[in-house]
């Protein structure tokens, strides 16, 4: 498989599972106006990125079972 058809490939799974991602995440949207500084930012990015990987660990899991 080519790189860039690999490439593809995860981007199209990673759009596939973000509505269960950011479900997962749990994260509130933040309020009309007002914005996340750089310590909120990096939290909510580790809280997207472990939930990604038990979202595309689960989505696995599933698919695999008879």
């Amino acid at each position: 498989m080519a790189e860039g058809s690999e490439q593809q490939r995860r981007y199209k799974e990673f759009l596939d599972l973000l509505p269960l991602t950011l479900s997962l995440a749990g994260l509130p949207e933040s309020e009309h106006g007002r914005y996340y500084n750089e310590e909120q930012i990096e939290t909510r990015l580790f809280a997207v990125r472990h939930a990604y990987r038990a979202a595309r660990s689960l989505v696995r899991e599933v698919v695999q079972k008879p």
